[in-house]
């Protein structure tokens, strides 16, 4: 098995609650910040993910065997090295829209 089919199960969870969250936004009127938010989240991690995974690899701390990657490559880490970051950013996208505050604040009111 690849890591790519062992992550699908896990993107397609995370992209479930995406969409609840999405629903959600749009339903309060907030589906461009959130949609906009989830993108720098996950820009952020992914480049992060991309810098460091590649040190490490270079310094030997780990390394993926042949036989479970696709072959594609940014630098040193396997692009399946990605789906991690990007189903976090969706799962915890969604969820944090879905249990966050529903609308303005009300006035004279004390967070």
């Amino acid at each position: 098995m690849t890591y790519l089919l062992m992550s699908l199960p896990f993107i397609a969870i995370a992209l479930i609650v995406f969409g609840l969250g999405a629903l959600h936004a749009r339903r309060h009127r907030a589906l461009g910040p959130y949609l906009s938010s989830w993108a720098v989240a996950t820009a952020s991690l992914v480049v992060l993910t991309v810098i460091f995974d590649n040190v490490m690899m270079a310094a030997g701390f780990f390394d993926y065997g042949v036989e479970h990657i696709s072959g594609i490559r940014l630098g040193l880490i396997p692009i399946e090295d990605l789906m991690y970051p990007i189903a976090g950013a969706l799962l915890l996208s969604g969820l944090w829209q879905m249990l966050g505050v529903t609308g303005p604040r009300e006035e004279g009111r004390d967070a």
